[in-house]
């Protein structure tokens, strides 16, 4: 019988065994959310400017709205583009 490594897959066979998902803002302990801390708030935004949502970002609710918050309030002061091509 043919081993594991000698069966040649047409797809890859680690599709659909992705790490699930934690908010790292319960897991290691973050209570407030610094809008002034651009560079991880972007952690939170996609290339073109766009806030992630949670199924993609992994936040709870309590988390990804303040968050949401976060990036807007760093916005309105220019230190995060609204709109962009190729951020990251």
């Amino acid at each position: 019988m043919a081993s594991r490594d000698d069966i040649k897959f047409l797809s890859n066979p680690n599709i659909g065994n992705n790490m699930k998902k934690y908010c790292r803002f319960k897991k290691f302990g973050i209570k407030y959310i610094d809008y002034k801390d651009t560079d991880f708030l972007l952690q939170f935004i996609n290339d073109q400017g766009k806030i992630l949502p949670r199924r993609l970002s992994g936040n709870s609710l309590k988390y990804q709205r303040k968050m949401a918050t976060a990036i807007k309030r760093s916005r309105h002061l220019a230190m995060l583009p609204y709109v962009t091509d190729l951020l990251k």
